[in-house]
Formats: structure tokens, sequence, C-alpha cells
């Protein structure tokens, strides 16, 4: 096969099935790497190239960031990276890269300071330096928030301890203290400093705190809004976690696995109103992030888990191969929506769901499953089954695909009709 670039063929065709092919997504990753390293050497490119259209402390503050970035890649390469892939870092970048000259660009520049300081502080380098803390507050990618009420604060870090404080604040009073434990990792104490917090059992963190977790205007329709710290029931979400990892574990302990080494972050998202039904969504620049209202139930939280590792794992094989391209801007309608789709969306819908009934499939056979699930389990498959094999219909006839695109579309198909019958009655 000439068409999946750095995939081998058999990890292209088991990515297709929706399987949780340990090399290819490893390759994803590399690949998802390299894309990010691309935008944020555009982005350097842009600042320079429109030098005239940037004031010069922010080109300055930008240009320092950039060589405080560099010096924690050298100190720690695995740290500075993380730091880089944490989802929220390619939220900014796309935001930055379309922002207009002028005001906004200038203060999405100002991200990359913070972006900086944190691989810094977590890369253990002695620093000494003012940082902007933009109303006050100054984000630390993937760690926490410092709230102190200065626009600038003074950083000063050496050995394990790292001091925060407004800028002009001598002595121990009026600041924050940051330990640097080891393996790249920091805790906090004091007012002011809120961590974010890890989901039980992994890596993965409940983000409630980052300015980009959630564009401006929200997601989805009708629009949800990050939610606020002070909004979010942190034990439900750790209940609705675990409960979700044991049901999966049961069911299919390989994609299981999977889930728990592709999320990276889960954004609570804010009720648009009463009445309103739970939602999910992945961002395409911030694959890695699950955005979620509170699921009902820690079935709910499995299926939604499922749902969007498929778009994040779809978005980072799209930058990586192309799989359709711009045409007619056609749109198409699909079973699980009333509004037609473009093809991107068919694609990505396709998948999303492909990897759902392949868990409801296992689910009505598996002893480990919940009888109340089995019977959902069953109810959905059959109803999704029908519906994507209508939409892999619409992709394989389609024009927009590329020639890896239509093959992957191929293996999906050949996937899809291997689940055409249920393992086995429920008894």
């Amino acid at each position: 096969m000439l068409t999946a670039g750095p995939l081998a063929e058999g990890q292209f065709a088991e990515l297709a099935r929706t399987g949780p092919a340990v090399l290819g997504m490893s390759t994803l990753r590399t690949g998802l790497r390299g894309h990010r390293l691309l935008l944020l050497k555009a982005l350097l490119i842009r600042v320079r190239r429109e030098r005239d259209l940037v004031a010069p402390a922010v080109r300055q503050r930008f240009e320092a960031a950039w060589r405080l970035l560099e010096r924690a890649e050298r100190a720690r390469p695995v740290v500075a990276r993380e730091v880089l892939d944490y989802p929220t870092t390619g939220a900014w970048l796309a935001a930055a890269l379309a922002a207009p000259a002028g005001a906004e660009l200038e203060h999405r520049l100002d991200r990359l300071e913070s972006i900086a300081v944190t691989a810094a502080l977590r890369a253990g380098c002695p620093l000494d330096l003012s940082a902007v803390a933009p109303g006050g507050t100054l984000s630390l990618t993937g760690v926490g928030r410092c709230d102190l009420g200065a626009e600038r604060l003074r950083i000063r870090a050496r050995g394990r301890m790292v001091r925060i404080a407004p800028e002009g604040v001598r002595g121990p009073r009026g600041g924050l203290l940051l330990a640097r434990p080891g393996r790249g990792r920091l805790t906090g104490i004091g007012p002011g400093w809120a961590a974010l917090r890890p989901l039980p059992g992994t890596a993965a963190l409940l983000d409630d705190l980052d300015p980009y977790r959630v564009p401006p205007g929200g997601v989805g329709a009708p629009s949800r809004v990050a939610a606020d710290r002070a909004a979010v029931d942190a034990g439900a979400w750790y209940e609705r976690w675990r409960g979700a990892h044991r049901l999966l574990h049961r069911i299919d302990p390989v994609r299981a696995a999977e889930v728990r080494r592709s999320v990276r972050a889960v954004v609570p998202l804010g009720a648009s109103g009463p009445g309103a039904v739970p939602m999910s969504a992945t961002l395409r620049a911030a694959p890695g992030a699950v955005l979620a209202s509170l699921p009902a139930s820690p079935r709910a939280m499995a299926e939604t888990l499922v749902h969007e590792v498929h778009h994040s794992k779809l978005a980072a094989l799209h930058e990586l191969v192309p799989l359709h391209r711009q045409g007619r801007a056609s749109v198409h309608q699909v079973g699980w929506r009333t509004d037609p789709r473009p093809i991107a969306g068919v694609y990505q819908g396709v998948y999303a769901h492909l990897a759902l009934s392949d868990l409801w499939w296992r689910a009505v056979a598996a002893d480990g499953a919940p009888r109340e699930w089995r019977t959902r389990a069953e109810q959905r498959f059959e109803r999704f089954h029908l519906q994507v094999g209508g939409a892999l219909e619409i992709l394989l006839e389609s024009d927009e695909l590329t020639i890896a695109g239509r093959e992957f579309a191929r293996h999906m198909q050949r996937h899809h009709a291997s689940l055409g019958r249920l393992r086995g009655p429920l008894g």
C-alpha cells in the first residue's frame, strides 16, 4: 500500500477498524507533535514577518518566551514536549494563527510566555523573571492557575522551590509557593493557587481552569461554555470516570487501555439551560481533550470517552494522512443528525459511531456488562449499525475523498460488515 504515509498497512487498517493499534497510535502521536511544532514555528515566522504590526513590548516578550522554551527543551526534552502536547496548547496555537493583526493577536501572543514558564518550571530550570498575568491570573498549562490579583508577577525558582508574587512585593508575604518534587511535577500551596485535579487511576486531568479549554463562543448548538470550577462537582466526575473504566475493562480491556492512554484532559461544560441534553465534543485543534457535560451514568461516560477518543484519532490521522479534500462544499444527511453535514462531518461521525457500534456489539455478549446496559447496547447497535452503513455509502460515493481516505473508508466498511450480527441472545 502506498497511501498511508508513515503508517504501515496493517496499522492503517487496524485504525480504520477502530482498533487500538499501539504502533499506529504511537505514529499518530509523533505526527501530531511534529504538526504542532510546525504550527509553533509558523507563528514565530508570522510575528517576525509582521513585526511592524506588533507592539515592541509584546514582540520582545514573545521572543524571550521562545528562548525560555528552547532552554526548557534542552534541559528536559520530554517534559517540555508534554507541555507542548497538552490539548490547550493546540487550541491556543489555532486561535493565535487565526487572530487578525492588532490587539487580538497581541493578546494571544502573551500566552506563549505562560507556556514557556510552565515548561521551564517543570524542567527544573532556575528562573528569575517578570511575567504578564492578564486579569491578575497566570495559567500554568496542564498544571494549575495562580490568582494573585496583579497584572505582573515575579517568578523566582531555584532548586525545588518556586516563589510567585506580585511584581515589587518582597519577603515571604503576598505570594505563593510551588514545590518541584521531581519527575517534572509541580505542587502548590498558599492563597491564590488552584491545581488541576487528576482523574482517578490515570494521568488525565479534570481541566476546569485553562482559559483555552473551550473556545470563547462555546461549542455545540445550543452553545455550551466552559464550566467554572465553583460549579464543577469533582466527586461526581470521579465517580463516573471510575465506573466508566471498570465497565470498559470488563467489556474490552484493550479499548479501556486505549482510552487511558489517549485522554489527556476532560473539560466540564456548563449547562445551557433547564432540561439541556448532555453533550460532548472534541476540538480538532486539541485532540486528547474530551469536552463534556457531566454524563448521567458511568455507562454514559464510557460511551462518551470511546466516542470522543475516536474523534481525536481521526483528527490526528487526517493531519498525518489527509482523508478528504475541499470539494463542492456539498452536504449530506446522516441518520444521527437532523442538520446536513459536510463530508468531513460525515467522516467523523461514521468513525465515532462505528467505534460505538463495536463497543455495543461486545457489550451484548459480555458477561461483565450490566444487564441494563446490554439491553440498551442491543437497541443502540441495531439503530446505529444501519445508520453507519448508509453513511459509509455516502463516503464511498463522494469525490471529495483522497485515495487514502477512500481506502480507509473501505476498511471501515469491512469492519462494519463484520459486526452485522449480534454475538448471541441476551438470554
